[in-house]
């Protein structure tokens, strides 16, 4: 199996993701390591997307990679999160490919979700140097983050405080989807209103999915 891939290489770290599977990136010190963490997690991101019909299957042992694009990656890129669009997201996000999308980031959500109901009253293990968030401290995180993602895609989202990230997890998800069906029929400006860059919208849910699924995995994998 070859599936289409895109590399964003920074100086300290590369990130590796698949075109047509948003969500489904990981990150290595080098390109090697990157490619083959990604083919690693082939069969976690298979379980997300289990029972949404997208035809998604688990591709080891045979699965391959053609780097389609090199990106070359910024500060963020080495601080740990992608940075940079590849080319195929400057496309439009409508129709069949809108509803493909939406049920993919959707997929991711539950994916947290889940993670985070199955941790509950679970002490986390801790990093090498006794560091990582609790558990509501990362939900809080990755409900933030996302609510400033949305403005990207001009989404109204609230505005969202740590300690209440769980109430506020729903509007957000709801504006989000909001504003893809809204760029989706009537195309996003470049620009903000206050002239900052937008994304575009199969943009946010390439790194949406990304961040939500990072986190998940943190979740599983430290409970």
């Amino acid at each position: 199996m070859q599936l289409d891939a895109y590399l964003e290489i920074g100086s300290k770290r590369v990130f590796a993701g698949a075109l047509d599977w948003p969500g489904w990136c990981r990150s290595a010190r080098d390109e090697h390591d990157a490619v083959t963490a990604l083919a690693d997690y082939g069969s976690r991101y298979a379980r997300v997307l289990r029972g949404t019909r997208l035809g998604f299957t688990d591709p080891r042992p045979s699965v391959g990679f053609r780097i389609r694009e090199r990106l070359r990656g910024d500060a963020t890129t080495d601080f740990g999160a992608p940075s940079i669009p590849p080319a195929v997201d400057a496309a439009p996000l409508t129709g069949k490919e809108l509803d493909r999308y939406v049920r993919i980031l959707r997929a991711c959500w539950r994916t947290f979700d889940r993670a985070v109901q199955a941790a509950q009253g679970v002490e986390l293990t801790k990093g090498p140097r006794g560091g990582g968030r609790k558990l509501d401290a990362i939900v809080g995180h990755v409900v933030g983050a996302e609510a400033g993602y949305g403005r990207l895609i001009a989404a109204t989202t609230p505005a969202v405080d740590g300690a209440e990230a769980i109430e506020a997890r729903d509007d957000v998800r709801h504006a989000v989807v909001d504003a893809l069906e809204r760029a989706a029929r009537d195309g996003l400006p470049e620009r903000g209103p206050r002239g900052g860059k937008r994304w575009t919208a199969r943009y946010f849910v390439r790194r949406a999915a990304w961040h939500v699924l990072d986190h998940a995995w943190e979740i599983e994998d430290r409970s």
